[in-house]
């Protein structure tokens, strides 16, 4: 019998929860067009859309934003968030952003040129947009494993070398501004980078002088990963390894609202002198001033002290395997999911799920219309919806992974929320073939998931 640590903290608030009647979520449904974006929090039971700014604060956290110093220049909230960045994660510099697309748009403008190419290991939809609105190309250099929801690796995010010196050689290091090194990689399900990887990615890029930035938005989550999965680290504290993984890069962007634990906020991190200065003429044009960039002195401060909280063992494991519960229940009723479960969410194969459906009928956006009708239960499409668009065809992206996802915020459900969640899932599986597919009624031209309308066929 599998073990899962209990909470490793106390309620003290509580926030009430509405149900509905399955004939008010269709209703609720139908007016959101068929996406789960566009329903109102309050008509739903259990949330979750996403991990981003959903997380539960800590009381340190909220007694630290009584003590916000809201001046426009030199604050003593960023002070603070730039000293722990730089302690926890080791890179030179730092500069504040409202949140983790502010981070990407600054790299993008200061790093890609038109014709660039940017190697990742898997794209994101919000990252690979600015990659591609500053000229640049993404090409996707994640082991083909990952593209396999049945393959059950330890380290389905790693990046493969062969891949990578492929298109060194096609197009020369001096096209290539960064590799994007996601951990971990989301659009994979939530899936770990080993440290072996990151060692060896480090050394082929520096063979050819190019920069590696991590996409750090859930780098705990893999710090705990390689802890539990690879030789050498044990004993190993995860604070330490969190260090030693940013060792490998020249960089980072952080959406504070995932590994951070906090409802807003993110930066921009580097070592380099030079791109520092840059990114701090840059971002008073797009976020604020370079001591707060577009968050109040209160965020920083909550993130700073969310960023100590997160490397706490106690939390952390509990953080991950509570995801793995809800995993291990659907697997064990034969629902299909990525395998190995991830470490912010668990992901359901919806190709497998409803069979019976083509890609272009968006049965992984079905899936996730049909499960908030039986239960309540908001999740996320992750599939050719979210993939978009090819900006000189006009042909759908058609990504091999067609993904619901279930993402866990922080510290907010108990494990019997994950047997609600469970058994929904299951129930609708078990009535699967009732399912019918999707068409577009409105599809914005960019990151069309958020707002896009959808009918049944």
């Amino acid at each position: 019998m599998n073990h899962y640590p209990a909470e490793p903290f106390r309620i003290k608030v509580v926030e009430m929860m509405k149900t509905m009647s399955k004939e008010e979520r269709e209703a609720a449904m139908i007016e959101a067009g068929y996406n789960t974006f566009l329903l109102k929090s309050e008509d739903v039971y259990i949330d979750l859309l996403t991990d981003s700014g959903t997380t539960a604060m800590s009381d340190r956290q909220w007694a630290g934003m009584m003590i916000g110093d809201e001046a426009y220049a030199g604050s003593r909230n960023f002070l603070h968030l730039d000293a722990v960045v730089k302690e926890y994660y080791g890179f030179k510099h730092m500069v504040p952003t409202h949140q983790g697309r502010g981070a990407e748009n600054l790299l993008s403008r200061l790093k890609i040129k038109p014709g660039d190419i940017i190697p990742g290991n898997m794209y994101f939809t919000t990252t690979r947009y600015h990659q591609e609105a500053n000229g640049g190309t993404f090409k996707d250099i994640i082991i083909d494993e990952a593209h396999d929801p049945s393959v059950d690796h330890p380290f389905k995010g790693n990046i493969d070398l062969t891949k990578l010196q492929a298109l060194i050689d096609e197009y020369g290091a001096d096209r290539i501004p960064y590799v994007c090194l996601a951990v971990t990689v989301n659009l994979a399900g939530g899936q770990p980078v080993s440290m072996q990887n990151m060692r060896e990615v480090s050394a082929l890029c520096k063979k050819h002088n190019i920069d590696i930035f991590f996409d750090a938005t859930r780098c705990v989550e893999n710090a705990y990963f390689i802890k539990k999965r690879e030789e050498g680290y044990k004993h190993t504290s995860i604070k330490d390894i969190l260090l030693e993984m940013m060792s490998y890069g020249d960089g980072c962007t952080m959406s504070g609202k995932k590994d951070c634990m906090v409802n807003i906020g993110g930066f921009l991190a580097m070592n380099d002198d030079t791109l520092f200065a840059r990114s701090k003429e840059l971002v008073v044009v797009f976020e604020g001033m370079p001591s707060y960039g577009g968050m109040a002195g209160r965020d920083m401060e909550a993130m700073a002290i969310g960023i100590k909280e997160s490397v706490d063992y106690a939390y952390i494991a509990h953080r991950v395997e509570q995801v793995k519960y809800l995993g291990d229940q659907l697997e064990a009723a034969g629902v299909p999911i990525v395998r190995p479960v991830g470490g912010h969410a668990v992901f359901l194969d919806a190709r497998a799920f409803l069979s019976h459906l083509s890609q272009d009928q968006l049965p992984a956006q079905a899936l996730a219309a049909h499960l908030y009708i039986e239960s309540g239960v908001r999740s996320m499409e992750r599939g050719i919806v979210s993939a978009g668009r090819n900006k000189e065809t006009g042909k759908n992206h058609s990504p091999k992974l067609e993904l619901v996802r279930l993402t866990i915020p922080r510290r907010v459900y108990t494990y019997a929320h994950m047997d609600v969640v469970a058994d929904a899932v299951i129930a609708l599986y078990n009535k699967r073939e009732s399912i019918t597919g999707l068409e577009f009624v409105y599809e914005p031209p960019m990151l069309r998931f958020f707002n896009a309308r959808f009918k049944p066929l």
